[in-house]
């Protein structure tokens, strides 16, 4: 991990911006290469998150991994993060809580400085299309869609997806998910990793 990201996850570990961190166990940074060209971007951390202080490491993050192996990346070649980075006890994030951790997350993507990026649900999504200037109606209408972002430096591809969690709660949009990160395989190619 660069020196810029430790001290950053440091900064997190000692957040108390909103009142999540009474109820953690560990705050959850993010793992991954810190040079990445893929990174992800989900809601919270939930319990098994909070437990081991990694993201996406329950019944949600195990779907998460079938679905990048389906789309012919790996894991550890990507860096997964979250926009609010304390455990989320009722799977909801409020603005004030949004609010107090976006800053850290500004500062990951730009560390890292991924050539595309893949919002997980739609608090991802929104706090994505609010950053990178594009219409954010509702997952149902963008699932799937690919923006290409122009900023002062390069061309960023944001794509918008379903949470891995919805496809487990509600079993009919879990095939439309796996359509979408099969999709996402002819948009990344080889090129990018």
């Amino acid at each position: 991990m660069s020196v810029e990201l430790e001290h950053l996850r440091k900064m997190v570990e000692e957040c108390r911006k909103c009142p999540l961190w009474r109820n953690r166990n560990k705050p959850v940074f993010g793992e991954g290469p810190p040079d990445a060209k893929i990174m992800l971007i989900g809601l919270g951390p939930g319990y098994n998150e909070d437990r081991e202080g990694r993201p996406f490491v329950g019944a949600a993050g195990k779907f998460l991994n079938k679905l990048l192996e389906s789309s012919g990346l790996k894991r550890e070649e990507v860096y997964i993060t979250n926009v609010v980075k304390c455990y989320l006890p009722e799977n909801r994030a409020t603005d004030e809580e949004v609010k107090a951790c976006t800053p850290y997350l500004d500062k990951q993507i730009e560390l890292i400085d991924p050539e595309y990026i893949i919002g997980l649900g739609n608090t991802a999504a929104e706090y994505l299309s609010k950053k990178y200037g594009f219409d954010f109606t509702s997952m149902e209408r963008i699932h799937g869609v690919t923006f290409k972002i122009s900023t002062i430096s390069k061309e960023v591809k944001i794509t918008v997806m379903y949470h891995p969690a919805a496809g487990l709660r509600n079993p009919p949009l879990r095939k439309i998910i796996e359509e979408d990160w099969g999709k996402l395989r002819g948009l990344l190619g080889s090129r990018i990793i």
